[in-house]
């Protein structure tokens, strides 16, 4: 299975999307913030990224931007996962480079079904 990094500076939701990542059988791995999801991107390679857009310090437009215009992270597919629910933060979002986007609460399934699009 797959390598998916989850970054999310929410405890609560942190845990509910590790269950659901965990619960296909791929190996997670975590950061709480943007700038820790860059770090752990270039230590750990993953296969995929699940990034929360509201956080301190590095938001997850920007982490996002950063990871897919990066010469060795570029390859590493984001799919954004936010409470933001307009049409223009979605277009942000792919503008920055995301490959998907989900509003928050997720619902499993969408979210299972949006995972494995994006690994194919």
């Amino acid at each position: 299975m797959a390598k998916i990094l989850v970054v999310d500076d929410s405890p609560t939701q942190l845990t509910n999307l590790v269950r659901i990542v965990e619960g296909q059988g791929h190996q997670v791995m975590t950061a709480n913030n943007g700038m820790e999801g860059i770090e752990r991107a270039r230590a750990d390679r993953p296969d995929l990224i699940l990034m929360d857009v509201v956080m301190p310090e590095l938001n997850g437009f920007q982490a996002t931007r950063k990871i897919t215009r990066d010469e060795q992270l570029g390859g590493i597919p984001v799919i954004l996962v936010t409470t933001k629910d307009q049409e223009t933060d979605k277009v942000w979002g792919q503008r920055q480079g995301a490959v998907g986007y989900i509003v928050k609460p997720p619902q499993e399934a969408e979210l299972v079904a949006e995972i494995n699009r994006v690994l194919g």
